[in-house]
């Protein structure tokens, strides 16, 4: 018998000795962040020391991009590795088909999330914050694809106020009778949202884990407990009056978003804190990003903090200031501190980067490409050929970026559509000179692979015919009415 018993430990050491290799990974991903509401990236009326240092002791990915210009998709591309021509969730509103799919579309039960394969590689996996592609009822909860622990928003509508009448935690609603959404006083989701990351993290320190924190700050509801630190600090607020939409009034917005995004930053130094105190620091790899540009919303003035940076455009945009993101990785003594890359990728990267940090494979069918060698400082990263988005609002948007080149066509589904503008980023990060002339070439190369990225969608659909130019600058589609 003791024989038996050495023989079973020694067959378990290849699977312990595998578990000890397998980094925790920590992604975590604000709303509505924009490029350039970091301190390290230009913001001028606030500091995120916390998030500073993570960057400070990190990677800072200077042309990385989410996964769509809205809520719903990014965290598609993320769960899925697809980018938006493939990805199930293309838009936060279906646009096509029967009126009964015109909702809010959530991921299909045969999608293959990142978190059903770190679960089977023996990570305990939780989601915190908003998941935002699938509703009660759906099949497609966090619980039923792939996460062991959920605690937050299913609707991305609830996660607009920070002080709801609920949350969830796995399959519980857990009420909040003392929360007042109108008067913004209660329970803050966030810290809530943080409270649970945390116990998360203790509780799992001793194996493997993937960690998902999908805050909602600072989007879009204007308020934070420490707004009182910031008011009077901006000079005279123009107050938000509530119209019957989703946010409460505030009388001091700016205030409210500084005061968020610092709670945001704080909030980060603790996890990382944590980390250090489980002794876990240098076994995790954290991702700090946004899930699409800043936002105009709630009484948010982005133009005053310059939330864009250098960039054109904002949330809803396919122009830079609305998919360019921040992303930084910290991984101690793996990834070289205050170390920058200018390499071009995607939140459909994630997925198959998580996959080499896990010594994982997956049949699912994905669009990303591991970022693993930059991190680790190697010189054989893969590149893209070309990364794509297509957006249903606003009549329809579709950009592509290839190399130093970025297309871009709106009212893609309106008779007046637009024809394809041309941007070189090297030299014109603002995309302020359409260039597409000049480049007839590159034009039609970015058509090509405009039309190659999508596949069709019974949810999601484009008009791909192209616009005839009938008087100078103006096009239409002939034959639409």
């Amino acid at each position: 018998m003791r024989f038996i018993r050495v023989l079973f430990l020694l067959a378990l050491l290849p699977i312990a000795a595998l578990a000890a290799d397998k980094p925790n990974i920590i992604y975590i991903m604000a709303d509505d962040l924009g490029y350039g509401d970091l301190s390290s990236m230009g913001q001028q009326h606030f500091e995120t020391k916390f998030l500073d240092q993570m960057r400070a002791e990190g990677m800072l990915f200077t042309q990385f991009y989410s996964g769509s210009t809205v809520c719903a998709p990014s965290r598609s591309c993320i769960m899925t590795g697809q980018h938006t021509g493939n990805t199930t969730v293309r838009g936060n509103h279906g646009n096509a088909g029967p009126r009964e799919l015109r909702g809010r579309v959530g991921l299909e039960p045969d999608d293959i999330t990142i978190a059903e394969v770190l679960k089977k590689h023996g990570y305990t996996t939780g989601l915190v914050g908003k998941w935002g592609i699938g509703e009660e009822g759906s099949g497609v909860t966090p619980t039923e694809k792939g996460f062991d622990f959920f605690y937050g928003f299913l609707n991305q509508r609830n996660a607009h106020n920070f002080y709801p009448p609920f949350l969830w935690k796995n399959q519980e609603k857990i009420l909040f009778p003392e929360n007042d959404t109108d008067a913004m006083t209660g329970q803050f989701a966030h810290d809530l949202m943080t409270d649970e990351a945390l116990a998360f993290v203790d509780r799992n320190a001793q194996n493997p884990f993937f960690l998902y924190l999908a805050y909602t700050i600072p989007h879009a509801e204007m308020t934070a407990p420490n707004i009182d630190e910031w008011i009077g600090k901006f000079g005279e607020e123009t107050t938000y009056l509530k119209r019957g939409g989703s946010y409460g009034t505030q009388e001091n917005p700016k205030a409210a978003f500084a005061a968020m995004v610092t709670r945001l930053d704080r909030d980060v130094g603790r996890l990382i804190d944590l980390l250090k105190q489980k002794g876990i620091d240098e076994n995790t790899l954290i991702i700090f990003t946004s899930d699409n540009g800043p936002h105009g919303e709630g009484g948010h003035d982005y133009e005053f903090f310059d939330s864009n940076g250098p960039l054109r455009g904002m949330k809803r945009d396919l122009y830079e200031g609305g998919i360019r993101v921040p992303f930084i990785v910290r991984w101690p003594g793996k990834v070289e501190a205050n170390s920058t890359s200018d390499h071009i990728g995607a939140f459909w990267d994630f997925f198959p980067t998580a996959l080499d940090l896990a010594g994982a494979e997956s049949k699912a069918s994905i669009d990303g490409i591991s970022i693993l060698p930059t991190l680790l400082g190697q010189d054989n990263q893969a590149e893209h050929e070309y990364l794509y988005w297509e957006f249903f609002e606003y009549g329809g948007r579709q950009a592509v970026r290839k190399g130093d080149w970025k297309g871009i066509r709106y009212n893609v589904n309106r008779p007046r559509k637009r024809p394809l503008r041309l941007y070189n980023l090297a030299n014109d990060i603002g995309e302020e000179h359409n260039i597409a002339m000049e480049h007839p070439e590159i034009v039609e190369d970015l058509e090509r692979i405009i039309a190659e990225a999508h596949s069709e969608s019974p949810y999601f659909k484009f008009n791909f015919e192209k616009p005839t130019m009938i008087w100078p600058g103006v096009y239409v589609v002939l034959g639409q009415g």
